[in-house]
């Protein structure tokens, strides 16, 4: 962990518009290479993956946000999980608050997931930033927001997904905890595991914190409200189905399954069917070369460990384990036939990467390479999002 004069205290009333000017120029960027890449031509499945009238709300410069699981959300917040079994894959929080600004919008719920994901991004990094100068310095938590905001898959954070909502609660709870308002950091805990099962590991994260708290009794205790808050969401699946079996089996339905060796098992089936992947390059009918996605996903997988290794280190227990859950949790249930699906996105909103990278990037060789590989391959995923290919 950095050394106590490594860090520049925290100062609410100097408060700086780096996030956002970041947010600013950052979101227009990618929305004008997105509007650019509408008009090349689309891959075959367009015409029937956009079919659904749920994808198509107030035009092409907005329905461009909406692909692949943005049907989902927006299915969950028409009509509830009342419908396909698959929709209890994702959880509730993102697409109730869909379902409340698009019926102020007058049924424009796709136009409502977009404006929730960018005012989530927006404080995300505002947040990101202070959290950032309390365990890395002011120069390292800038450089963490701008690495974040040009991640290679941050065109999720304006779609209509739930990862900008997610980073925005996982990066306030742990802001809470640091600042010893434990009460608040487990209601907020509890809020992020309502939008993505991945929250359960914000928890232990916070726990250590509390750990060291001056009042260890009543920090622990308090963040007990996490798991009561999260369990509205089996209120709402029994309410719905009357049972909780399908909400059990959810994961299977998308054909993800606990691997025996748990983690161990995503990386080693992952690294193998990336080196099918590479010995298909080429080929007839192999794999898109502008992004194959089983060695990109290999790719990241290496990084990503790599990252968290660094972060228990430099930032924290707490980090680092809050980054190895993050990344244990999918890879225990690894994807047929792609094992390491959709890790990209996973690892966006595992903030603590990004920290270690601000740390890293403080030579300036380092940053100019993060910032430049990244951007270029945030320029190839936008491109493939809105062509609807497979990005994640």
């Amino acid at each position: 962990m950095l050394a106590a004069s490594d860090v520049s205290p925290e100062v609410p009333t100097a408060r700086s518009w780096y996030a956002v000017r970041t947010f600013l120029w950052t979101r227009a960027a990618i929305a004008a290479v997105a509007l650019l890449a509408a008009q090349l031509p689309t891959h075959a499945r367009l015409e029937r993956e956009a079919a659904s009238p749920l994808l198509h709300d107030l035009g092409w410069p907005i329905d461009l946000w909406a692909r692949w699981d943005s049907v989902w959300y927006l299915t969950i917040a028409e009509q509830g999980y009342h419908g396909a079994a698959e929709t209890l894959a994702f959880w509730p929080l993102y697409p109730a608050l869909v379902s409340l600004l698009g019926a102020l919008l007058g049924g424009h719920d796709l136009t409502a997931g977009v404006l929730i994901s960018l005012a989530s991004l927006l404080g995300a990094l505002v947040l990101l930033e202070r959290l950032g100068v309390r365990l890395v310095g002011r120069s390292s938590s800038r450089r963490a927001v701008l690495y974040v905001a040009l991640f290679p898959t941050a065109f999720f954070f304006g779609a209509v997904y739930s990862e900008s909502l997610y980073l925005l609660l996982a990066v306030g709870a742990f802001l809470l905890a640091e600042r010893g308002r434990f009460l608040p950091a487990g209601v907020v805990c509890g809020l992020a595991i309502l939008t993505r099962v991945a929250g359960i590991a914000i928890l232990p994260a916070l726990a250590i914190i509390a750990w060291r708290s001056g009042d260890r009794r009543r920090a622990l205790l308090s963040l007990a409200a996490a798991p009561l808050i999260a369990s509205v969401h089996l209120l709402v699946v029994h309410d719905a189905r009357g049972s909780l079996d399908d909400l059990f089996g959810a994961q299977a339905l998308w054909k993800r399954h606990l691997s025996p060796a748990g983690p161990l098992g995503g990386i080693w089936h992952g690294l193998g069917k990336a080196w099918t992947t590479a010995t298909e390059l080429g080929e007839p009918g192999g794999p898109d070369l502008l992004w194959p996605s089983e060695l990109v996903n290999a790719g990241f997988l290496v990084l990503f460990v790599a990252l968290t290794v660094v972060a228990w280190r430099r930032v924290g227990a707490p980090y680092g384990l809050f980054a190895a859950l993050s990344l244990a949790l999918p890879l225990s249930f690894p994807a047929t036939p792609s094992p390491l699906l959709s890790l990209p996105r996973f690892g966006l909103v595992v903030f603590p990467f990004f920290l270690v990278l601000g740390v890293l990037g403080e030579r300036t060789r380092v940053n100019v390479a993060i910032i430049g590989v990244s951007s270029v391959l945030l320029v190839l995923a936008t491109v493939e999002w809105v062509r609807f290919g497979w990005i994640g």
